[in-house]
């Protein structure tokens, strides 16, 4: 959600006076539904609420024939202390999204060999088509020469990031495929993953033993 305030902000900046359908144009036209996890119906929404909060300022609402009512939207001093805040903390912080898969995989085990090595293929073909999707786009001139070249150097990160998890998905599935171990120790040789012991319990700390009382004097 950060992000999303962060770039609606920075766009109210940068285009105002601006329509919200212009922000929503403007943010799906640099891919930021597919690299910055920006809903694109989520948009005008984030829209009113940076208004409620005094973040953005209402200048004017029109309607052109049938066509829905459009508001007009300024950034507030208090909306560019919270840009330039929340620009800093994306550009200085390394938080890096949660992804499903990694606790998929963290239960590799649970999957038989042959399903293991084709979701990983089928995963590095979904990606490979995606990167080839982002390369043509970047190529394109409507890219290059109407965006910011900021937009252009983020589907270069893009791009690297899903060649190389592309190229990890087809050697853990080689791994697999040639017969690799993966199973803790004591299930070697085990098709499957049927019984894991426990990790064994943290030693309890003086005092906490169940029935002891507690030490209000400094004795056991």
């Amino acid at each position: 959600m950060s992000a999303t305030r962060m770039m609606i902000l920075g766009l109210v900046k940068w285009m105002q006076p601006v329509h919200g359908y212009d922000v929503r144009r403007e943010l799906l036209s640099w891919g930021a539904d597919k690299w910055a996890s920006v809903q694109p119906g989520s948009i005008y929404h984030a829209l009113r609420k940076l208004a409620q909060d005094g973040l953005l300022r209402e200048v004017a609402t029109e309607q052109v024939g049938a066509r829905p009512a459009r508001t007009t939207y300024e950034i507030t001093p208090r909306g560019l202390d919270e840009f330039e805040t929340l620009l800093r903390d994306l550009w200085w912080g390394n938080q890096q999204p949660a992804d499903p898969f990694m606790a998929a995989f963290a239960f590799l085990p649970a999957l038989p060999r042959p399903e293991a090595v084709a979701a990983l293929r089928s995963r590095g073909k979904v990606i490979r088509a995606g990167v080839e999707s982002m390369r043509a786009s970047m190529e394109s001139s409507w890219i290059r020469d109407s965006k910011p070249a900021g937009v252009a150097w983020t589907y270069e990160l893009w791009i690297a990031r899903g060649e190389a998890e592309a190229d990890w998905c087809d050697r853990v599935a080689d791994r697999i495929e040639a017969g690799v171990p993966y199973l803790p120790e004591g299930l070697a040789g085990r098709d499957g993953w049927t019984v894991v012991e426990p990790a064994p319990a943290a030693a309890p700390t003086p005092g906490s033993e169940p029935g002891s009382a507690p030490d209000t004097d400094g004795n056991a």
